[in-house]
């Protein structure tokens, strides 16, 4: 139980990065942000054993946050700090790119959770689904990027941290919309 409610709070904590982020570097020093963000990720490897399986890319993601984390002290700068989005959105973008490949789509898989028998109509409408997710992070990786490397902290905090998990809602309520529309269709 208080393994579930911790590892829980630290993906809360993580999810809420870019706040953390900023806030620790106007308010605190680097070396205390780099311990404290450092010390989350350690936690999240040690007890997220068990999410692993489930998402395997928080793995990857969480070692590439390591070593951005540890080259930025190293250089002295933030940047590597601002580059945490951009790895989730680049280890998401393999993660799902490689599902198409090799199959099934990641969406598929979660369709299937609720729906074992899932027709070809509704296969090829995940893949187009995950073709669509690839996109989202391209783009939304891609905007990750440039406020890591050209924006100020406010922008950057403000993008990633708010924006860019407002679009993932959007995209998430009209994927939801369209597919009730998909299934009202198939039925009739």
């Amino acid at each position: 139980m208080l393994k579930a409610l911790l590892t829980t709070l630290i993906m809360l904590c993580l999810a809420c990065y870019p706040v953390i982020v900023y806030v620790g570097l106007t308010q605190f020093n680097s070396q205390l942000l780099s311990i404290v963000l450092l010390f989350l990720l350690a936690l999240r490897l040690w007890l997220s054993k068990a999410l692993f399986d489930k998402m395997p890319w928080l793995k990857p993601a969480t070692f590439l946050a390591v070593i951005a984390i540890v080259l930025s002290k190293v250089f002295d700068s933030d940047v590597g700090l601002r580059l945490y989005p951009v790895i989730i959105n680049t280890v998401m973008l393999l993660v799902f790119s490689y599902s198409l490949y090799k199959g099934p789509s990641i969406i598929e898989t979660f369709a299937r959770i609720t729906e074992p028998e899932l027709d070809e109509q509704g296969v090829q409408y995940t893949k187009k689904v995950t073709q669509l997710w690839c996109v989202f992070f391209i783009v939304n990786g891609g905007i990750a990027l440039y406020t890591s490397l050209f924006a100020s902290l406010a922008v950057w905090a403000f993008y990633n941290g708010v924006i860019a998990y407002v679009a993932m809602g959007v995209l998430f309520a009209l994927e939801w919309l369209v597919r009730l529309k998909v299934k009202r269709k198939a039925r009739v």
